[in-house]
């Protein structure tokens, strides 16, 4: 597990003798083995922050340091869930999650699939094609996918998003039991309030460019809405955005 230190981290993109920073002085402090969820309004820089993370893009200035345990620099592995599920379909679900572990041995590999599958509830599911898998279905083989490589960074993209509110609530519980059995540390990139107080520990509010404010949570898993504390935090943020940006 690392941690994760961001200094003035600075993002710019030039178009059309126009200039614009998404990402503009924003510092932030990701704690090892947690959940971060950054937050914000849709084209506030989320995806631009979760792009520098994963190494996709390289900031114009500022900072991004990740520690091992120890405190030392680290390049860990990192892993990426997305919106969209992005199997290849004329391929198993057993040989999608294979993907991330092709290099190694056979033996070796077929072991590390085998017990990614059982840890997201799949192994029923290993020769099924993607075209027969339900949307949180194939969601959970992408979740299982990013897993099999055991990352020390998971970075989810809007990962529940497209789904179906009752089948997006059945991956936030299945995601919190895996992550218990298989602690990341892990950065949630979402503009759902709800599914940033049910999952994370720590919640970041994106605004203009920078962390405008950063809150706490430590009620304990599993969570739902009833979980004391949650509905209050949840106005707390929602009141914040639009302080900071009314909606009339």
């Amino acid at each position: 597990m690392v941690k994760v230190e961001i200094r003035n981290l600075r993002k710019a993109f030039s178009s059309d003798s126009r200039t614009t920073a998404p990402i503009d002085g924003l510092s932030l402090e990701m704690p090892a083995g947690g959940i971060t969820a950054v937050i914000g309004r849709s084209g506030c820089g989320k995806t631009t922050l979760l792009r520098l993370l994963a190494g996709l893009e390289k900031p114009d200035s500022g900072e991004i340091r990740m520690e091992d345990a120890q405190g030392r620099a680290a390049a860990p592995r990192t892993a990426v869930v997305f919106q969209e599920h992005r199997l290849f379909p004329w391929m198993s679900v057993r040989r999608n999650v294979e993907v991330a572990v092709r290099h190694l041995p056979a033996d070796e590999r077929r072991a590390k699939v085998d017990a990614v599958l059982a840890l997201t509830g799949l192994a029923h599911a290993s020769e099924s094609m993607p075209a027969a898998l339900s949307g949180g279905m194939s969601q959970r083989v992408g979740l299982a996918r990013a897993l099999a490589a055991e990352p020390e960074l998971l970075l989810l993209d809007e990962a529940f998003s497209s789904l179906d509110a009752l089948t997006r609530r059945q991956l936030y519980d299945e995601f919190v039991r895996i992550h218990a059995a298989r602690p990341v540390t892990t950065v949630l990139v979402t503009h759902d309030v709800t599914e940033a107080v049910l999952l994370s520990s720590r919640i970041c509010r994106l605004e203009n460019g920078v962390i405008a404010r950063t809150y706490d949570n430590p009620a304990p898993y599993p969570r739902s809405l009833a979980t004391p504390g949650l509905g209050a935090l949840s106005e707390e943020i929602l009141r914040g955005f639009l302080e900071e940006e009314p909606l009339l």
